[in-house]
């Protein structure tokens, strides 16, 4: 196996820090992000979760005075090079936010906008394209007869289902989620943890969750962060029944919320 082949799907963080303005907000980070796995990054209010996630698609450059340093690599490449090409980064990044945000288009032209920007044009592919990529999302079944009905007419569940197809379609290597249930309701909810339990073969995938009950359901790997460092990672049976860290500890069993 050549080392590109060995570095695909991979993500290395080594000595990684941010600042915003005079604000240290992420101190030092080190760890590797298992590979085909899902990954939870867990920790109080404003701990640095959502910050470490940015960083991953370099949404973190969208900040005023932001500065960064240490190296971020994806594939082996490091995401923060000026050399490197912010695109063809977060092509490999399918993001779901707190809320769903679908374009303001059709169900059927949400799913085939990225292939679109990719030069995607024979109409016969784009079809398969959202079919397959509805039925991944398991929306498929709902939304087959009104492919061409506004996105913005459907639940706000099927709304985040819809924004999981659309990330997948443009091939991404990594699924990014930011509390992608927290808008939810707990059928929607189950739908999107029940897709990415499914998804993990296929994708590397990291969480963002205030919830420890959905970390407990889903997580295969487990990152506590406090007040912007990592405190404890691991396996998540392991992490979430015998935490080796006292602060991780009473995190999860409440001490600490």
């Amino acid at each position: 196996m050549s080392q590109i082949e060995n570095n695909k799907g991979s993500i290395q963080v080594q000595n990684l820090n941010v600042y915003y303005g005079e604000r240290h907000a992420l101190k030092n980070l080190n760890i590797e992000i298992p590979k085909h796995k899902l990954t939870a990054i867990i920790g109080p209010s404003g701990c640095g979760k959502t910050t470490f996630l940015k960083c991953f698609n370099r949404l973190i450059e969208t900040n005023e005075n932001v500065n960064i340093t240490g190296q971020f690599l994806v594939d082996g490449q490091n995401i923060f090079d000026p050399k490197v090409e912010i695109t063809s980064i977060r092509k490999k990044m399918g993001l779901l936010s707190q809320r769903p945000y679908p374009l303001p288009m059709s169900i059927y032209d949400n799913i085939t906008y990225g292939p679109r920007i990719h030069g995607e044009r024979n109409k016969t592919k784009m079809a398969e394209t959202v079919e397959y990529y509805l039925k991944q999302a398991s929306l498929w079944e709902e939304v087959k007869d009104r492919l061409h009905s506004p996105a913005s007419a459907l639940s706000i569940g099927q709304q985040q289902r819809l924004c999981l197809a659309r990330g997948l379609a443009v091939a991404p290597e990594f699924i990014l989620g930011d509390e992608p249930t927290s808008a939810l309701d707990p059928i929607s909810s189950k739908h999107i943890e029940q897709k990415f339990i499914e998804l993990k073969n296929q994708y590397t995938i990291v969480v963002v969750t205030h919830s420890l009950r959905q970390a407990r359901r889903i997580a295969d790997y487990i990152v506590f962060m406090y007040l912007g460092e990592i405190i404890e990672h691991g396996p998540a049976k392991e992490l979430l029944s015998n935490p080796q860290h006292q602060l991780t500890k009473d995190y999860v069993t409440g001490e600490m919320s």
